[in-house]
């Protein structure tokens, strides 16, 4: 049943809290949580039952929607095509898989690409956004360092250009809200410091940078990690490099791809070991491949070939993003980590709101926040997803 969109409840669900997982019902009224009823509240909840349409969670799950901080595509699309139809491919693919926030991810490219980019979200934010929404920008690049460039074209690599930030942040206020930059690069920390300013949250990535320079970095704003372990400079004994300073300094949240092709599942229980639970956070890094079939895709004006899942660039074999969906991920953490649901939970979800500064509306499941939610089955199979309470995603 496809619940109204304005007030309707969910029963018979075990419901994803931050701190544990509860049996019972929970309340949606005007796009928002109004009411988590456990079921020993069985006179809470026989009396809401009848007044509002009701959905049987068939002994699921009910969690807070994922939030992809890095995510560049999906279904065939691609956020560097700055267009309309893309970001609905995007939005309705990744809604189909339990997200329910995300920011376009850009590639290193040109400036006015990027600039289209932009100005392509910016007029699709300000309509209504059908299905999963974006909380606005994520830059990757094109401030990195020409040693790890990845899957990113190198001919657009530049040093860090505060005024390009300062112009795009005048004339897009609050929509850029993550930089991925190397910090080793000249006017890094320059433009680190004036991010942080801004409220935009700066992670490092494609990065050659020693220790040291990450330390700096985190001492100027610094908050975040890339896809930790990928495309940056390793740990080693004597030099702990970009990696060691990730895994040991709390104030850095790493991103992890947690597919088992970027990331070896001793090195994600490290990374869980190591770092706050707070401070780990599931990303996609999806591209344009993820929902189709294998075969060859573009990334960045770069060909990908998809073979099994796995996305490789056709010239030099470097990982071009992935094929990866949130749930998958989340399945992933669980068959291969100690994690408890409602804590692989807050990995996709409530830290991701935290390091975007809106845990106070979305990212967990409690009273008076959006309705941002995704009903699975007892597999972990999405049956439905909703953003504000509205349905986005039925299963068929």
């Amino acid at each position: 049943m496809t619940a109204n969109p304005a007030n309707w409840l969910i029963r018979n669900v075990n419901i994803v809290l931050e701190n544990r997982v509860v049996t019972g019902s929970v309340v949606v009224q005007d796009g928002k949580i109004a009411q988590v009823i456990s079921e020993d509240d069985k006179e809470s909840a026989g009396a809401v039952t009848k007044e509002l349409p009701t959905i049987d969670g068939q002994g699921g799950f009910l969690l807070p929607g994922f939030i992809d901080v890095h995510v560049h595509g999906g279904f065939g699309a691609d956020f560097m095509d700055a267009s309309r139809e893309s970001f609905d491919a995007i939005t309705k693919f990744h809604a189909s898989q339990g997200t329910t926030g995300m920011l376009a991810t850009t590639m290193t490219a040109a400036k006015d690409a990027i600039e289209d980019v932009l100005q392509a979200v910016a007029d699709y934010r300000s309509s209504e956004m059908p299905y999963a929404a974006l909380y606005g920008v994520h830059l990757e690049g094109p401030f990195i360092s020409e040693k790890w460039p990845g899957a990113q074209n190198p001919i657009f690599i530049k040093d860090p250009q505060l005024e390009w930030m300062k112009q795009w942040h005048a004339k897009w206020p609050e929509l850029i809200r993550q930089l991925t930059l190397a910090p080793e690069k000249n006017g890094a920390i320059e433009t680190i410091a004036w991010l942080a300013e801004q409220g935009i949250n700066i992670a490092c990535g494609h990065t050659d940078a020693v220790y040291d320079e990450v330390i700096a970095a985190a001492n100027a704003g610094l908050s975040q990690a890339v896809h930790t372990f990928n495309a940056m400079r390793g740990l080693h004994h004597r030099e702990p490099g970009t990696l060691g300073a990730v895994l040991t300094d709390d104030r850095i949240a790493a991103e992890l791809i947690a597919d088992g092709i970027h990331v070896h599942p001793a090195a994600i229980r490290l990374v869980l070991a190591a770092k706050p639970q707070d401070k780990v956070i599931l990303i996609t890094d999806a591209m344009a491949a993820a929902g189709m079939p294998d075969g060859e895709y573009s990334l960045g004006g770069l060909a990908v070939i998809v073979k099994d899942g796995e996305a490789r660039l056709l010239e030099g074999n470097a990982l071009a993003g992935s094929c990866l969906t949130m749930i998958g991920a989340i399945r992933f953490i669980l068959e291969n980590s100690s994690l408890t649901i409602d804590e692989v939970s807050r990995l996709a979800s409530g830290n991701a709101a935290k390091q975007l500064g809106i845990s106070d509306r979305t990212g967990s499941i409690a009273n008076g926040k959006q309705a941002d939610l995704v009903w699975t089955d007892s597999n972990l199979n999405v049956q439905q997803t909703w953003v504000q309470g509205r349905s986005v995603y039925v299963a068929q």
